[in-house]
Protein backbone atom coordinates (compact mmCIF):
# COMPACT_ATOMS: atom_id res chain seq x y z
CA UNK A 1 0.00 0.00 0.00
CA UNK A 2 1.15 3.47 -0.50
CA UNK A 3 0.98 6.25 2.48
CA UNK A 4 -0.33 10.35 1.34
CA UNK A 5 3.36 10.85 0.89
CA UNK A 6 3.66 8.31 -2.35
CA UNK A 7 5.68 5.92 -0.79
CA UNK A 8 5.07 2.02 -0.28
CA UNK A 9 4.79 0.23 3.15
CA UNK A 10 4.11 -3.63 3.06
CA UNK A 11 3.47 -6.31 5.89
CA UNK A 12 6.63 -7.72 7.18
CA UNK A 13 6.32 -11.32 7.68
CA UNK A 14 8.68 -12.34 10.50
CA UNK A 15 10.73 -15.34 12.79
CA UNK A 16 9.76 -14.38 16.50
CA UNK A 17 11.82 -15.36 18.88
CA UNK A 18 8.92 -16.37 22.01
CA UNK A 19 10.96 -16.36 24.84
CA UNK A 20 14.87 -17.33 26.14
CA UNK A 21 15.59 -21.24 25.69
CA UNK A 22 16.83 -23.73 27.71
CA UNK A 23 17.69 -27.36 26.54
CA UNK A 24 17.19 -28.44 23.30
CA UNK A 25 14.74 -25.43 21.39
CA UNK A 26 11.53 -26.41 19.76
CA UNK A 27 9.52 -24.81 16.76
CA UNK A 28 7.35 -24.18 19.22
CA UNK A 29 9.90 -21.41 20.54
CA UNK A 30 9.53 -19.25 17.33
CA UNK A 31 6.79 -17.86 15.90
CA UNK A 32 5.71 -16.27 12.55
CA UNK A 33 4.66 -13.07 12.43
CA UNK A 34 1.88 -12.15 9.56
CA UNK A 35 0.22 -8.92 10.74
CA UNK A 36 1.31 -6.04 12.55
CA UNK A 37 4.64 -5.69 11.40
CA UNK A 38 5.29 -2.85 8.11
CA UNK A 39 8.08 -1.57 6.75
CA UNK A 40 8.64 1.51 4.32
CA UNK A 41 10.13 0.21 0.86
CA UNK A 42 11.67 3.86 0.36
CA UNK A 43 13.95 4.97 2.88
CA UNK A 44 13.71 8.68 4.85
CA UNK A 45 15.71 11.70 3.35
CA UNK A 46 19.73 11.64 4.40
CA UNK A 47 19.73 7.74 5.63
CA UNK A 48 22.74 5.35 5.58
CA UNK A 49 21.63 2.19 5.93
CA UNK A 50 20.12 -0.27 3.04
CA UNK A 51 16.51 -1.62 2.41
CA UNK A 52 17.41 -5.64 1.61
CA UNK A 53 14.58 -7.89 0.35
CA UNK A 54 15.80 -11.36 1.71
CA UNK A 55 16.04 -13.99 -0.46
CA UNK A 56 17.84 -17.02 1.63
CA UNK A 57 18.53 -17.24 5.37
CA UNK A 58 21.11 -19.41 6.56
CA UNK A 59 20.58 -21.95 9.46
CA UNK A 60 23.67 -21.98 11.42
CA UNK A 61 24.22 -24.16 14.62
CA UNK A 62 25.39 -21.03 16.41
CA UNK A 63 22.12 -18.99 16.62
CA UNK A 64 21.32 -21.68 19.04
CA UNK A 65 23.98 -19.47 21.46
CA UNK A 66 22.15 -16.72 20.94
CA UNK A 67 18.81 -18.25 22.15
CA UNK A 68 19.80 -18.62 25.59
CA UNK A 69 19.78 -15.18 27.73
CA UNK A 70 23.43 -14.02 27.60
CA UNK A 71 24.57 -11.85 31.14
CA UNK A 72 28.40 -11.60 30.14
CA UNK A 73 28.58 -8.71 27.83
CA UNK A 74 32.26 -9.91 26.73
CA UNK A 75 30.91 -13.33 25.09
CA UNK A 76 30.99 -13.52 21.43
CA UNK A 77 27.41 -13.90 20.57
CA UNK A 78 24.45 -11.53 22.46
CA UNK A 79 21.12 -12.72 22.84
CA UNK A 80 18.33 -11.96 20.86
CA UNK A 81 15.70 -10.34 22.18
CA UNK A 82 12.39 -12.07 22.80
CA UNK A 83 9.59 -10.99 21.11
CA UNK A 84 11.96 -9.68 18.62
CA UNK A 85 13.09 -11.24 15.00
CA UNK A 86 15.91 -13.71 14.45
CA UNK A 87 19.16 -12.64 13.09
CA UNK A 88 21.71 -14.39 10.71
CA UNK A 89 23.59 -15.00 7.86
CA UNK A 90 21.59 -14.62 4.82
CA UNK A 91 21.22 -13.48 0.76
CA UNK A 92 19.80 -10.69 0.03
CA UNK A 93 18.91 -8.00 -2.89
CA UNK A 94 19.28 -4.10 -2.01
CA UNK A 95 15.78 -2.20 -2.79
CA UNK A 96 17.09 1.02 -1.32
CA UNK A 97 20.39 2.30 -0.27
CA UNK A 98 21.57 5.52 1.34
CA UNK A 99 25.32 4.00 1.66
CA UNK A 100 27.74 4.75 -1.25
CA UNK A 101 29.09 1.27 -1.71
CA UNK A 102 25.91 -0.48 -2.01
CA UNK A 103 23.26 0.65 -4.74
CA UNK A 104 19.17 -0.73 -5.95
CA UNK A 105 19.66 -3.94 -7.56
CA UNK A 106 23.16 -5.31 -5.69
CA UNK A 107 23.05 -8.32 -4.62
CA UNK A 108 25.00 -8.78 -0.77
CA UNK A 109 25.21 -11.28 1.46
CA UNK A 110 25.61 -10.86 5.62
CA UNK A 111 24.13 -10.38 8.71
CA UNK A 112 19.91 -10.19 7.64
CA UNK A 113 16.75 -10.04 10.12
CA UNK A 114 14.65 -13.42 9.80
CA UNK A 115 12.12 -11.55 7.83
CA UNK A 116 11.04 -10.40 4.54
CA UNK A 117 12.81 -6.91 4.49
CA UNK A 118 15.40 -5.77 6.81
CA UNK A 119 16.70 -2.67 7.18
CA UNK A 120 20.37 -2.77 7.53
CA UNK A 121 21.81 0.59 9.63
CA UNK A 122 25.12 -1.38 10.27
CA UNK A 123 26.84 -1.87 6.17
CA UNK A 124 29.70 -3.70 7.35
CA UNK A 125 28.15 -6.45 8.18
CA UNK A 126 27.29 -7.11 4.37
CA UNK A 127 29.25 -8.27 1.16
CA UNK A 128 28.68 -7.25 -1.87
CA UNK A 129 27.78 -10.26 -4.40
CA UNK A 130 29.84 -10.41 -8.17
CA UNK A 131 27.19 -12.81 -9.31
CA UNK A 132 29.06 -13.77 -12.38
CA UNK A 133 30.29 -16.45 -11.82
CA UNK A 134 27.19 -19.12 -12.89
CA UNK A 135 27.10 -20.74 -9.25
CA UNK A 136 23.45 -20.64 -7.17
CA UNK A 137 23.14 -17.69 -5.22
CA UNK A 138 22.15 -19.72 -2.16
CA UNK A 139 26.51 -20.76 -2.00
CA UNK A 140 26.74 -17.46 -0.35
CA UNK A 141 25.00 -18.73 2.81
CA UNK A 142 27.38 -22.02 2.67
CA UNK A 143 30.23 -22.83 0.35
CA UNK A 144 30.88 -19.04 -0.71
CA UNK A 145 29.64 -17.02 2.79
CA UNK A 146 30.14 -17.39 6.14
CA UNK A 147 31.03 -21.67 6.36
CA UNK A 148 33.10 -21.07 3.11
CA UNK A 149 35.20 -18.86 5.04
CA UNK A 150 35.38 -20.59 8.24
CA UNK A 151 36.12 -23.84 6.52
CA UNK A 152 39.09 -21.90 4.75
CA UNK A 153 40.56 -19.85 7.50
CA UNK A 154 39.96 -23.07 10.15
CA UNK A 155 42.23 -25.52 7.67
CA UNK A 156 44.92 -23.27 6.21
CA UNK A 157 45.62 -20.43 8.29
CA UNK A 158 45.23 -22.54 11.86
CA UNK A 159 45.52 -25.74 11.08
CA UNK A 160 48.89 -25.21 8.16
CA UNK A 161 48.66 -28.75 6.66
CA UNK A 162 50.60 -30.48 5.27
CA UNK A 163 50.83 -32.90 2.12
CA UNK A 164 50.31 -36.51 3.46
CA UNK A 165 48.69 -36.00 6.64
CA UNK A 166 46.21 -37.42 8.41
CA UNK A 167 42.77 -35.46 9.03
CA UNK A 168 39.81 -35.68 10.80
CA UNK A 169 36.69 -33.76 10.74
CA UNK A 170 33.43 -34.33 13.20
CA UNK A 171 30.22 -33.02 11.65
CA UNK A 172 31.79 -33.26 8.26
CA UNK A 173 28.52 -33.47 6.11
CA UNK A 174 27.84 -30.18 7.69
CA UNK A 175 28.47 -26.93 6.22
CA UNK A 176 31.87 -26.45 7.54
CA UNK A 177 32.75 -30.04 7.40
CA UNK A 178 32.21 -31.34 4.48
CA UNK A 179 35.08 -28.51 2.56
CA UNK A 180 37.36 -28.89 5.31
CA UNK A 181 37.70 -32.67 3.55
CA UNK A 182 37.67 -31.32 0.16
CA UNK A 183 40.12 -29.08 0.74
CA UNK A 184 42.65 -31.31 2.51
CA UNK A 185 41.53 -33.83 -0.13
CA UNK A 186 42.93 -31.81 -2.37
CA UNK A 187 46.09 -30.66 -0.79
CA UNK A 188 47.02 -34.56 -1.03
CA UNK A 189 45.65 -35.92 2.85
CA UNK A 190 44.08 -38.87 4.27
CA UNK A 191 40.64 -38.00 5.38
CA UNK A 192 38.26 -39.68 7.80
CA UNK A 193 34.78 -38.04 8.39
CA UNK A 194 32.17 -38.82 11.47
CA UNK A 195 28.27 -38.14 10.82
CA UNK A 196 25.15 -39.27 12.73
CA UNK A 197 23.31 -41.42 9.57
CA UNK A 198 24.14 -44.07 6.92
CA UNK A 199 23.36 -42.01 4.30
CA UNK A 200 25.36 -38.81 5.97
CA UNK A 201 28.48 -41.42 5.84
CA UNK A 202 27.26 -42.51 1.96
CA UNK A 203 27.70 -38.95 1.20
CA UNK A 204 31.25 -38.57 2.44
CA UNK A 205 32.59 -41.47 1.00
CA UNK A 206 30.90 -41.78 -2.55
CA UNK A 207 30.28 -37.71 -3.38
CA UNK A 208 32.46 -35.82 -1.75
CA UNK A 209 35.63 -37.72 -2.01
CA UNK A 210 36.10 -39.16 1.96
CA UNK A 211 38.83 -41.51 2.45
CA UNK A 212 36.93 -43.12 4.94
CA UNK A 213 33.87 -42.11 7.17
CA UNK A 214 31.93 -43.43 10.50
CA UNK A 215 28.26 -43.13 11.92
CA UNK A 216 29.54 -42.13 15.76
CA UNK A 217 26.27 -43.24 16.74
CA UNK A 218 26.96 -46.63 15.92
CA UNK A 219 30.27 -46.98 17.63
CA UNK A 220 30.42 -48.00 20.92
CA UNK A 221 34.16 -46.25 21.93
CA UNK A 222 35.20 -43.78 20.16
CA UNK A 223 38.71 -44.23 21.08
CA UNK A 224 38.95 -47.46 19.66
CA UNK A 225 37.18 -46.57 16.70
CA UNK A 226 39.52 -43.41 15.90
CA UNK A 227 42.38 -46.37 16.39
CA UNK A 228 40.59 -48.11 13.78
CA UNK A 229 40.50 -45.20 11.20
CA UNK A 230 44.19 -43.46 12.38
CA UNK A 231 46.65 -46.69 13.64
CA UNK A 232 49.37 -43.87 13.17
CA UNK A 233 47.31 -40.61 14.65
CA UNK A 234 45.43 -38.03 13.90
CA UNK A 235 47.82 -34.89 12.62
CA UNK A 236 44.45 -31.92 11.89
CA UNK A 237 41.45 -32.46 14.14
CA UNK A 238 38.52 -29.92 12.91
CA UNK A 239 36.61 -29.65 16.05
CA UNK A 240 32.89 -28.94 15.31
CA UNK A 241 31.19 -31.56 18.04
CA UNK A 242 33.24 -31.28 21.49
CA UNK A 243 32.88 -33.40 24.54
CA UNK A 244 33.09 -37.40 24.18
CA UNK A 245 34.52 -36.77 20.74
CA UNK A 246 37.38 -34.21 21.64
CA UNK A 247 38.10 -36.51 24.91
CA UNK A 248 38.73 -39.59 21.81
CA UNK A 249 40.22 -37.52 19.61
CA UNK A 250 43.13 -36.41 21.96
CA UNK A 251 44.49 -39.53 22.89
CA UNK A 252 44.64 -40.33 19.05
CA UNK A 253 46.83 -37.06 18.47
CA UNK A 254 50.07 -37.34 16.97
CA UNK A 255 53.24 -35.29 18.45
CA UNK A 256 53.00 -31.66 17.30
CA UNK A 257 49.44 -32.55 15.93
CA UNK A 258 47.10 -29.26 15.72
CA UNK A 259 43.16 -29.31 16.57
CA UNK A 260 40.87 -26.41 15.34
CA UNK A 261 38.05 -25.43 17.55
CA UNK A 262 35.36 -24.20 15.37
CA UNK A 263 32.30 -25.19 17.43
CA UNK A 264 31.30 -27.69 20.05
CA UNK A 265 27.87 -28.18 18.95
CA UNK A 266 26.73 -31.56 21.06
CA UNK A 267 26.95 -28.74 23.95
CA UNK A 268 25.01 -26.07 22.85
CA UNK A 269 21.58 -27.84 24.42
CA UNK A 270 23.29 -28.84 27.23
CA UNK A 271 22.68 -27.29 31.00
CA UNK A 272 26.56 -28.55 31.96
CA UNK A 273 28.72 -28.79 29.54
CA UNK A 274 30.97 -32.13 29.86
CA UNK A 275 34.11 -32.01 30.46
CA UNK A 276 37.18 -33.07 28.56
CA UNK A 277 39.69 -35.91 30.75
CA UNK A 278 42.78 -36.55 28.46
CA UNK A 279 44.35 -33.06 28.73
CA UNK A 280 47.34 -34.50 29.63
CA UNK A 281 47.79 -36.05 25.98
CA UNK A 282 48.31 -32.64 25.11
CA UNK A 283 51.05 -31.99 27.14
CA UNK A 284 52.64 -35.37 25.98
CA UNK A 285 52.02 -34.86 22.34
CA UNK A 286 52.65 -31.34 22.15
CA UNK A 287 49.15 -30.63 20.77
CA UNK A 288 48.07 -27.08 19.70
CA UNK A 289 44.58 -26.30 20.36
CA UNK A 290 43.25 -22.93 19.00
CA UNK A 291 40.07 -21.91 18.60
CA UNK A 292 38.95 -19.21 16.24
CA UNK A 293 36.04 -17.48 14.83
CA UNK A 294 35.61 -16.40 11.20
CA UNK A 295 34.85 -12.95 11.62
CA UNK A 296 38.42 -12.41 12.36
CA UNK A 297 39.51 -13.46 8.85
CA UNK A 298 36.76 -12.04 6.59
CA UNK A 299 39.62 -9.54 5.74
CA UNK A 300 40.78 -12.91 3.36
CA UNK A 301 37.38 -13.21 1.82
CA UNK A 302 39.09 -12.23 -1.92
CA UNK A 303 42.22 -14.59 -1.24
CA UNK A 304 39.48 -17.38 -0.19
CA UNK A 305 37.53 -16.83 -3.61
CA UNK A 306 40.56 -16.98 -5.79
CA UNK A 307 41.29 -20.45 -4.51
CA UNK A 308 37.71 -21.96 -3.86
CA UNK A 309 36.14 -20.43 -7.33
CA UNK A 310 38.27 -21.79 -9.63
CA UNK A 311 37.76 -25.28 -7.87
CA UNK A 312 33.82 -25.09 -8.21
CA UNK A 313 34.27 -24.01 -11.80
CA UNK A 314 36.28 -27.04 -12.78
CA UNK A 315 34.47 -29.89 -10.65
CA UNK A 316 37.07 -30.54 -8.14
CA UNK A 317 34.70 -28.90 -5.13
CA UNK A 318 31.37 -30.44 -4.50
CA UNK A 319 28.73 -29.05 -2.02
CA UNK A 320 25.56 -30.21 -0.54
CA UNK A 321 22.56 -28.15 0.38
CA UNK A 322 19.39 -29.17 2.11
CA UNK A 323 16.72 -26.63 1.04
CA UNK A 324 13.40 -25.93 2.74
CA UNK A 325 11.12 -23.03 0.81
CA UNK A 326 9.51 -20.63 2.65
CA UNK A 327 9.81 -18.07 5.97
CA UNK A 328 7.52 -20.24 7.44
CA UNK A 329 10.12 -23.37 7.39
CA UNK A 330 12.73 -21.74 9.19
CA UNK A 331 11.77 -22.86 12.88
CA UNK A 332 11.76 -26.52 11.77
CA UNK A 333 14.73 -26.13 9.79
CA UNK A 334 17.12 -24.57 12.18
CA UNK A 335 15.71 -27.10 14.85
CA UNK A 336 16.56 -30.26 12.69
CA UNK A 337 20.13 -29.03 13.17
CA UNK A 338 20.24 -30.22 16.35
CA UNK A 339 18.63 -33.77 16.11
CA UNK A 340 20.64 -34.24 12.50
CA UNK A 341 17.82 -33.51 10.12
CA UNK A 342 19.49 -32.10 7.25
CA UNK A 343 21.90 -33.16 4.63
CA UNK A 344 24.48 -31.14 3.95
CA UNK A 345 24.04 -26.78 4.46
CA UNK A 346 20.56 -26.56 5.64
CA UNK A 347 18.79 -23.07 3.59
CA UNK A 348 15.52 -21.33 3.63
CA UNK A 349 14.56 -19.75 0.42
CA UNK A 350 11.85 -17.25 1.16
CA UNK A 351 11.47 -16.38 -2.70
CA UNK A 352 11.97 -17.38 -5.97
CA UNK A 353 12.04 -13.97 -7.32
Amino acid sequence: MANGGGEEVVSNKQVILKDYVSGFPKESDMYIKTSGSTINLKLPQGSSGILVKNLFLSCDPYLRLRMRKIEDTDELFQSFNPGSPLSGYGVAKVLDSGHPDFKQGDLVWGIVGWEEYSLITQPTTLFKIHHNDHVPLSYYTGILGMPGMTAYAGFYEVCSPKKGEYVFISAASGAVGQLVGQFAKLMGCYVVGSAGSKEKVDLLKKNLGFDEAFNYKEEQDLNAALKRYFPKGIDIYFENVGGKMLDAVILNMRVHGRIAVCGMVSQYNLQEPEGVHNLMSIVYKRVRIQGFVVFDYYHLYDKFLDLVLPYIRQGKISYVEDISQGLESAPAALVGLFSGHNVGKQVVRLTTS
